[in-house]
């Protein structure tokens, strides 16, 4: 630091001594200012902040020992160098006198001034040392209360806590008075699964270990929480360890994005294989359905009707699975946008009921309407609400065994609101389902006819179009077996048009598959697709076979008691029963004759059955 930026007081009451020091100070650069008694010098060192006051002991009005005590007892002049001096040799005990007042230093007349200039400057270099320290210990009082991170430093030879910064207490929910008294007092907050190997490492780090440990905190009343927690050894200038410092950080929501990662990153995995395997299940039926085209003759009306109507189906179902793919990822980017009007009631549930007509009568369901007698509309998006409804009816449909019942119910509950409710006695879902089942690629429990199928998206689809609506959809259900019920809760629209009543009570009629033709050698053909069922027995029926057909393995097996078919055709993915292991080693020592990956040809499986 420049002199010239110094400000140092001069106190003595002899003006010759005085004026003799001021010089001196003066030509080693500094800024100098005088007082000649200790009242005026108190006054000085409030009002101009010396660095240093050179302090005589003898003075007129209030000793220099008295100045210096005061001097260092006012807090806004404490951190003031005091060079005292004597123009007299004084006692051994004057010294030490005025030290215990508060003098940083003592010097003896007679004075040299090499001496003084010295001294001045020793104490001036003491002080930048301090006021460095005293400006980084508060730089590191201000960062370890400020931070989240607990900052601690223990005494390495008896594993004392030197310190621990406020954070401790936030993320380990105990007192720091508690950890003083007993230094591994943190350890009764470690959760008590992950205490004895955190123990382990934290006692090896005194041995040259390392420490780093992610551990769970499980604080009294408090939420679970995750730490990482980090300690060195500090060592001194001879490289011995003396010391401990530790970091400890809050990574409990590190841990909760790392759950839920792997979480989607399992969804993912579970989605890619059931995108595949849905993509798939279509492909089989319509080549079957070509195949059955080419191999039938043209007049054969019927056939090549049945083959362009399971093309049909199979296709309407990949354009359902990429429509709902895509109305997905549109919404998750925020990019489906809604073409509002006023639309009624009807119109919406129409469209609805009509998508999902063919599935209820495949499966012998009675679908049950009902509808309040006065016209009702609503303001959305014609597509979206009927899109919403016909996902509830398709999915009660599906997760309902054959001759089930479902209903359709809408009420009008409170002023501007309607409810429409999806009810079936099918399958039912688990509470903990419940808690999941608008999730993302989430599916409950399986009918017996039927596995696991779709992409798990459906109801998500439902939540999402119905919120940007709007509204509120519920689920309930009492449990397997209890069958389950969907409420939803759309605003209407706000002009109200009164209307002719629409009839209530429509039901659906269940629907009868029609029966498939016979021929002249028995097979048994096992699938839990009906299309696949349906188009593979009128191309085996078209080469001469008589074909049974069964959609499971109860079925199946009575069929195959009753009839002796030469030849079964087993699909070994079965809802109910596993028709074998699932690799082509273990088919054989099951005892299969032929083992063909789907979606087959119809020339493999006719190479197949070929004596």
């Amino acid at each position: 630091m420049d002199n010239a930026s110094i400000l140092i007081l001069n106190v003595d009451d002899n003006d010759g001594a005085r004026y003799v020091k001021t010089r001196i100070l003066q030509s080693a650069g500094f800024q100098v200012i005088e007082a000649a008694n200790g009242t005026d010098a108190l006054q000085l060192a409030r009002e101009r902040q010396p660095a240093l006051v050179l302090l005589d002991v003898k003075l007129p009005d209030i000793s220099g020992i008295e100045v210096c005590r005061r001097i260092k007892a006012d807090h806004t002049t404490c951190t003031v160098l005091v060079l005292q001096t004597s123009a007299a040799l004084i006692a051994r005990d004057d010294k030490i006198r005025g030290l215990d007042g508060g003098a940083d230093n003592y010097l003896a007349a007679p004075i040299e001034a090499e001496e003084l200039i010295a001294n001045v400057n020793a104490l001036l270099r003491l002080q930048r040392v301090q006021d460095d320290l005293r400006n980084s210990e508060e730089r590191f009082r201000q960062l370890t209360e400020n931070i989240e991170d607990v900052f601690w430093m223990f005494n390495l030879a008896d594993d004392q806590l030197l310190y621990a910064s406020p954070a401790y207490e936030r993320l380990f929910g105990r007192a720091v008075e508690q950890l003083r008294q007993a230094p591994d007092d943190w350890l009764n907050a470690v959760h008590p699964e992950d205490r004895e190997l955190v123990l382990a490492h934290w006692r090896a780090l005194r041995e040259g270990g390392s420490y780093d440990q992610e551990y769970r905190l499980a604080p009294g009343g408090e939420r679970l929480r995750w730490v990482r927690d980090r300690a060195f050894l500090v060592r001194d200038d001879r490289q011995q360890p003396y010391r401990i410092a530790r970091i400890s950080s809050d990574i409990s929501e590190r841990k909760n994005m790392e759950g839920l990662l792997r979480a989607a990153d399992e969804n993912k995995n579970h989605f890619l294989a059931t995108l595949a395997h849905e993509l798939r299940n279509p492909l089989s039926p319509i080549r079957n359905a070509v195949a059955l085209m080419n191999a039938a003759p043209a007049d054969q009306e019927d056939t090549q009707q049945k083959a362009r109507e399971v093309i049909l189906r199979q296709v309407g179902h990949l354009s359902h699975l990429v429509d709902d793919l895509l109305d997905v990822a549109r919404i998750s980017q925020g990019k489906l946008a809604l073409r509002r009007e006023d639309v009624e009631l009807h119109a919406v549930v129409e469209p609805a009921v009509e998508t999902v007509k063919g599935l209820v009568e495949s499966r012998g369901h009675t679908l049950t309407v009902e509808l309040p007698p006065q016209q009702v509309w609503l303001h959305g998006d014609p597509v979206r609400l009927s899109q919403i409804i016909g996902n509830l009816l398709h999915n009660a449909a599906k997760f309902t065994d054959p001759g089930g019942r479902i209903a359709l119910t809408a009420s009008l509950p409170r002023p501007g609101r309607i409810q429409l409710a999806v009810s079936d006695n099918g399958i039912g879902i688990t509470s903990y389902n419940l808690a999941r089942i608008f999730g993302m690629f989430a599916q409950g429990a399986a009918t017996q006819d039927r596995g696991h199928d779709g992409l798990g998206i459906g109801l998500s689809l439902v939540s999402k179009l119905v919120e940007l609506h709007g509204g509120t959809v519920q689920a309930h259900s009492g449990g397997i077996g209890q069958g389950s019920t969907f409420v939803i809760d759309l605003p209407l629209s706000e002009t109200q048009v009164a209307a002719p009543a629409a009839p209530a009570g429509q039901a659906l009629p269940a629907g009868v598959a029609e029966p498939l033709a016979e021929g002249k050698q028995r097979l048994l053909l096992v699938d839990d697709n009906v299309d696949s069922v349906a188009v593979m027995a009128e191309l085996l029926t078209l080469i001469g076979h008589e074909v049974l057909t069964a959609h499971n393995a109860a079925d199946a097996l009575a069929l195959a008691r009753a009839h002796q078919p030469q030849a079964i055709i087993l699909d070994l993915g079965l809802p109910d029963t596993d028709g074998s292991e699932r690799d082509r080693e273990r088919t054989r020592e099951a005892g299969f004759d032929y083992h063909l990956v789907k979606p087959a040809t119809f020339a493999d499986l006719e190479r197949a059955l070929t004596p």
